[in-house]
C-alpha cells in the first residue's frame, strides 16, 4: 500500500499555519496573561509544527522552530519573563516559520534572504535560551540545551519514553533489537507499547513503523551509555531518558508530551514514570477500601501516600482534560475541500431551477395528485439547499482574530496605545464572501487607527484614556450580516471633507448635501484629507477599492461619526451569494425577486390609498409614514391595467419602505445568478434568477432603495 505523500504534505502545511495562528493569538494575550494554559498552548504549537515537519525532513523548520521551543521552555518553567521585548521577538520568530512553511507548500527552498533573517534571530533568541551555543545555520541540527541531570552521578532506575519514526524499518532497523540489547545492560521492570499512531488496518502500511515504547529500566550504566543503545536510530526517534524520581520539571514535560488520548489519571503517570505499577496498584487497592463515602479521589490517595508530587497529578489531570477535548474536536470536524463544496451548491442550485420547472408543470396540469408530490419534493429541496449552504457557513472570528496582530503592529510603529475588542465571533458568514472581507477590513481598521484614534498626548489632553479603543462587530439582521467597526477616536471633520470635495472639484459649490452623502465622498477615488503621507494611509488609495470590493459582494458600506467621539463604519453583507429565499411579484408585465428576509409584510391598495400614494409617495401604515417606492416607474415600465396595486413592506437597517407592484406572485427559492459586468453599475439589482419556465427574473437589491429613500428624504429636509 503507498502513501500519497504530496497529499500528506499538503495537511501538515495546513495544519501548521493552523498552529501558526494558534501561536499568534497566543503570543498577543501573554503581554496581558502570562498564564500557564497560555504558555501550555503555545508550546505544545510550536512542539507539534516541530515534530511534523521532523517527520518530511524540513531541517531549516525543525532547527529554528527547536530554539523558539527552548525558549518557550524555559518561559514555562518561570525563568523569563513575557514582556513587550521578548514576545516581539517570539511574534518575530513565529513569522519566520510562517516564512518557511509558505516556501514548503510553494516547493521552493529556503531564500537567501529568508536564511539571513533566520540567522539574525537566532542569535537574538540566543540571549534569552539559557547559555546554549547558538547554531551555525539555520540548516544543520540545533544542539539542546543539556540539563542539569546529565552533568550529576547517574541514578540506578531509570525511566526511557521511547517514539520510533515511520522510516525505521525502510532503513533496514528493528526495534526491538534495541531493546534486546539494552536488556543486556540492565533489567527491564516494566515495559508499555504505544499504539496511537496506529492508523486503521486499512491505511497501514506494512514498511512503516507506529510503534512507541514507555519502559522502566535498572542498570547501572550512565546516561550517556544508555543514550548510546540509540545511536544508529538516534535521528529516526525520539528519546528521553529520565532518573525515575528526577526533576519533577522533567516529569511535567514528559506527561505534556504524552500522546492526547483517553487514558485514566495512573496510566498518564505510570507512562511518564512519575509513578511505578506497583505504586498505582498500592494507591487503587486503598482506595476501593475506604468506607467513606464517596470514595476519595485516585490523586488524593497518590498525594497521600507520598508516592507522586501533588504538581504531577494536576499536570496530568489537565492532559486527561485535553485528550478528552481532542477526542470531542476529532469526532466534531471533517476536513473537506472547498471545491467540492462550490461543486454541491452549484449541483444544489441547479436542482432547485429544476424543481421549479417541475413543479410549475405539474400546476399547468391540474393533477393534484403531481402537484401533492411535487409539494413534497420541493419541501425536500429545500432542507437539502439549507444543509448545503449549512455547510459553508463558517465563523467570522478567524478573520477577527487575524486583526489582533494587525493592531499591535501597527498600534507600535504610530506610537499609539491602542486596543482591539472584539465581539460576535460566533456569528456566520458564507466562506466565500469571509475570503473576500479579509483585505477591506484591514484597511479599514489601518485607516482608523492612523487617521481616527489620536496620540495619546493628544487623548489626554482631550479629557480621554490615553489608550484608544477599536471594536469589531458581527451580527445578523433581516437576511444579512452587519459587520461594525467603530473607534473612540476625533471623529470626521465634515466641513474639512466638504472643502477637500470642492477642492478637487467632486461637488459644485453651493451644493446640499445630506450627512451621509458627505461622508461618502471618503470613498472617492484619489480622495484623502491627509495633510503628510504616511506609510499607512495619506494618498487616497484604498477607501475606492474598499466600496468596490463592499459592492461586488452585493453588500453597502455606510458611516457614523460624532467630532472628538469616533466613527463607527457599517458593513450590511448577503449572508450567502449561492441560494436565498425569495418573494416574486409582477411589475409592468416583468417579474422581479425580493430577498423574503427583508419582507414585512404586504397590503392592498384602496383607491384612497392610492390617490394618497401619487400625490405625496407615502402610505399611512397604521398610523406610520411609510415611504413608498415605485418599481413600475424606477424600472420605466408601464403599469398593467385593470390591476389593483399592491405593497410589499420591505425593512433593511432599521427603515421601513413600501415597494408598489403590480402582482404578488409568492415565495420562490431563488439561486443568484451574477450580472455581468455590463449590468455592474446598476442601482437597485442584486443579481439574476431563472425561473421555473426558462425565463430569467432580476433579484431586487432592498438596501439600495432603502439608502436611495433616506438620501432623498435628507435632501428634501435640507433645501
Amino acid at each position: 500500500m503507498s502513501i500519497n505523500l504530496d497529499q500528506v504534505l499538503h495537511t501538515f502545511i495546513d495544519e501548521a499555519r493552523e498552529l501558526l495562528q494558534e501561536m499568534e493569538s497566543g503570543l498577543l494575550g501573554l503581554e496581558q496573561e502570562a498564564g500557564a494554559e497560555v504558555l501550555d498552548a503555545i508550546f505544545r504549537a510550536a512542539h507539534t509544527i516541530k515534530g511534523s515537519a521532523g517527520l518530511f525532513g524540513l531541517d531549516p523548520i525543525v532547527d529554528f522552530t527547536h530554539v523558539v521551543e527552548d525558549v518557550l521552555d524555559r518561559l514555562r518553567e518561570g525563568k523569563l519573563a513575557a514582556d513587550a521585548e521578548l514576545v516581539a521577538l517570539l511574534l518575530a520568530g513565529r513569522d519566520h516559520i510562517e516564512q518557511l512553511v509558505d516556501g514548503v507548500a510553494r516547493g521552493e527552498p529556503p531564500a537567501a534572504d529568508t536564511l539571513e533573517r533566520g540567522r539574525a534571530l537566532l542569535a537574538r533568541l540566543q540571549a534569552f535560551r539559557g547559555g546554549v551555543p547558538a547554531p551555525v545555520a539555520t540548516g544543520g541540527p540545533v544542539s539542546r540545551q543539556p540539563r542539569e541531570e546529565e552533568s550529576e552521578a547517574a541514578a540506578s532506575l531509570w525511566h526511557l519514553s521511547l517514539r520510533f519514526g515511520p522510516e525505521v524499518l525502510r532503513n533496514g532497523m528493528d526495534p526491538l533489537s534495541f531493546l534486546r540489547y539494552l536488556g543486556t545492560m540492565g533489567r527491564i521492570l516494566s515495559l508499555t507499547t504505544l499504539t496511537d499512531a496506529m492508523p486503521a488496518a486499512a491505511e497501514m502500511d506494512p514498511e512503516s513503523c507506529y510503534l512507541g515504547f514507555e519502559l522502566d529500566f535498572q542498570s547501572e550504566a550512565d546516561k550517556a551509555a544508555i543514550a548510546e543503545v540509540f545511536d544508529f536510530v538516534r535521528d529516526d526517534c525520539e528519546l528521553q531518558i529520565l532518573p525515575h524520581h528526577g526533576k519533577v520539571s522533567e516529569y511535567i514535560a514528559l506527561i505534556r508530551s504524552l500522546p492526547e488520548d483517553d487514558a485514566r489519571l495512573g496510566e498518564i503517570l505510570v507512562a511518564s514514570g512519575a509513578l511505578t505499577r506497583q505504586e498505582l496498584e498500592q494507591g487503587l487497592a486503598e482506595q476501593a477500601a475506604a468506607e467513606a463515602a464517596p470514595a476519595p479521589r485516585l490523586g488524593e490517595v497518590l498525594v497521600g501516600q507520598q508516592a507522586v508530587a501533588p504538581v504531577l497529578v494536576q499536570t496530568a489531570l489537565e492532559k486527561q482534560s485535553q485528550g478528552r477535548e481532542q477526542k470531542k474536536k476529532e469526532s466534531r470536524y471533517i476536513r473537506v475541500q472547498a471545491d467540492k463544496l462550490d461543486e454541491l451548491i452549484n449541483l444544489v442550485g441547479e436542482l432547485v431551477i429544476a424543481g421549479a420547472g417541475v413543479k410549475l408543470l405539474a400546476q399547468r396540469a391540474q393533477d393534484t395528485a403531481l402537484q401533492e408530490a411535487t409539494s413534497l419534493v420541493s419541501e425536500l429541496m429545500e432542507e437539502i439547499r439549507d444543509g448545503a449552504l449549512r455547510l459553508r457557513m463558517v465563523p467570522i472570528g478567524d478573520t477577527f482574530n487575524r486583526f489582533q496582530r494587525v493592531v499591535h503592529d501597527v498600534s507600535q510603529e504610530l506610537g499609539k496605545d491602542i486596543a482591539l475588542h472584539i465581539s460576535g465571533a460566533d456569528t456566520e458568514l458564507d466562506k466565500t464572501v469571509i475570503e473576500k472581507i479579509g483585505d477591506p477590513l484591514m484597511h479599514l481598521l489601518r485607516n482608523a487607527m492612523d487617521h481616527g484614534i489620536e496620540t495619546p498626548a493628544a487623548r489626554l489632553a482631550a479629557g480621554k484614556p490615553a489608550t484608544g479603543n477599536l471594536r469589531l462587530n458581527a451580527f445578523h439582521d433581516a437576511g444579512s450580516i452587519v459587520i461594525e467597526i467603530a473607534d473612540d477616536g476625533a471623529g470626521l471633520d465634515r466641513e474639512r471633507i466638504l472643502q477637500k470635495a470642492m477642492e478637487r472639484e467632486l461637488v459644485p459649490p453651493g451644493t446640499s448635501l445630506s450627512e451621509q452623502e458627505v461622508y461618502q465622498l471618503i470613498f472617492e477615488p484619489g480622495f484623502s484629507t491627509a495633510d503628510t503621507v504616511t506609510n499607512l494611509s495619506g494618498r487616497g488609495v484604498g477607501m475606492d477599492v474598499v466600496r468596490r470590493n463592499i459592492l461586488a459582494l452585493r453588500g453597502r458600506i455606510d458611516l457614523d461619526s460624532r467630532p472628538g467621539q469616533g466613527t463607527r463604519i457599517s458593513i450590511r453583507l448577503p449572508l450567502t451569494l449561492a441560494i436565498i429565499d425569495g418573494f416574486l411579484v409582477g411589475v409592468g408585465g416583468e417579474r422581479y425577486v425580493v430577498p423574503l428576509d427583508t419582507v414585512q409584510e404586504c397590503i392592498e391598495l384602496s383607491e384612497a390609498d392610492r390617490r394618497l400614494a401619487r400625490e405625496h409617495s407615502y402610505l399611512n401604515l397604521r398610523g406610520e409614514v411609510l415611504p413608498l417606492i415605485k418599481l413600475g416607474e424606477h424600472f420605466g415600465l408601464a403599469a398593467a391595467k385593470g390591476r389593483r396595486e399592491n405593497v410589499v413592506v420591505v425593512q433593511c437597517a432599521g427603515q421601513k419602505a413600501g415597494l408598489v407592484v403590480d402582482e404578488l406572485l409568492g415565495e420562490h427559492q431563488t439561486v443568484i445568478k451574477p450580472l455581468g459586468k455590463l449590468f455592474g453599475a446598476l442601482r437597485g439589482i442584486g443579481g439574476s434568477t431563472i425561473l421555473g419556465d426558462g425565463s430569467v427574473a432580476l433579484i431586487l437589491d432592498v438596501s439600495s432603495f432603502v439608502q436611495a429613500m433616506i438620501s432623498r428624504e435628507g435632501r428634501a429636509l435640507s433645501a
